[in-house]
């Protein structure tokens, strides 16, 4: 099976609903390290997309200058 393209505007709406659901109260104590752990996950996916973008940007403007 192939591997699902990384959606930035995804991983940031399941993060929001973990964090909605953290802070209702509604997750039960072994549901919540699993919701943690999944948000940890999302949350290092999102900063590395942000850094490739980054440079992405930058190399277009350097090629610009």
């Amino acid at each position: 099976m192939a591997k699902k393209e990384f959606s930035f505007n995804e991983a940031m709406i399941e993060i929001e609903k973990i964090l909605n659901n953290i802070e209702s109260g509604d997750l039960d104590v072994d549901k919540l390290s699993v919701e943690v752990k999944r948000a940890s996950e999302l949350i290092k996916q999102c900063q590395k997309k942000l850094r490739t973008t980054e440079e992405e940007i930058n190399s277009i403007f350097k090629d610009l200058a």
